[in-house]
């Protein structure tokens, strides 16, 4: 089985990129989703021990823990440091889950893949991408966001430039919602025949850039 991890910044578009894998049968693991969880389950009451004031009832309110880590590297880690280890511990459930069922891939949704070592635990790495414009659109039209919001999430994350020279396969959603979709169907079908040959993707398809 083959175990693909999808990437991408801020305001590329790899959520609809993850659905469009999931539509086509692919089974796919939400690292953000699993977060949520987390935090009106096990996690709450561990982030609330380690920043008073930001969870009540069991649920970790959101905003009031952005405010004690955004921009704060060491508040940061502590909370890396408590959630992490949860997510990689669903993560395993799911991928042995899905290798017990005779999946030929699965699918691992995880934003931050590079900046916490979750390229080492993959076989083959799609990113997502758009230009840096089109992201910039996309990330200040959401409702709340600033530009200092924007710029201290950036910071956290690898340049889009670093993740695409790392990748396997890349799509660039600023194409259209069809050449996306186009896109992921050339990929999961390369993951299918890899996993059922044993042979890489290679040349052109390997870098499949739509």
């Amino acid at each position: 089985m083959i175990v693909a991890g999808l990437t991408g910044s801020i305001g590329m578009g790899k959520s609809t990129t993850a659905q469009m894998f999931r539509d086509l049968g692919a089974p796919v693991h939400d690292a953000d989703a699993t977060v949520h969880a987390l935090y009106s389950g096990e996690a709450a009451p561990l982030i609330e021990a380690a920043f008073p004031g930001t969870a009540a009832g069991g649920v970790v309110d959101r905003a009031a823990l952005s405010i004690q880590v955004l921009g704060k590297p060491e508040a940061m880690k502590r909370l890396e440091a408590i959630v992490h280890p949860l997510v990689r511990r669903a993560e395993q459930a799911f991928v042995a889950d899905a290798r017990a069922a005779g999946e030929a891939f699965v699918i691992l949704d995880i934003p931050l893949l590079f900046e916490t070592g979750g390229d080492a635990r993959v076989d083959r790495i799609v990113v997502v991408t758009a230009p840096a414009e089109v992201q910039r659109a996309r990330v200040l039209a959401r409702p709340g966001m600033t530009e200092e919001k924007f710029a201290a999430i950036l910071a956290r994350q690898t340049p889009d430039a670093e993740k695409r020279a790392r990748a396997d396969f890349l799509i660039d959603t600023s194409l259209g919602m069809e050449a996306a979709r186009a896109a992921v169907a050339e990929i999961a079908a390369a993951l299918r025949r890899e996993a059922e040959t044993g042979e890489n993707p290679a040349g052109g398809l390997q870098r499949s850039a739509v």
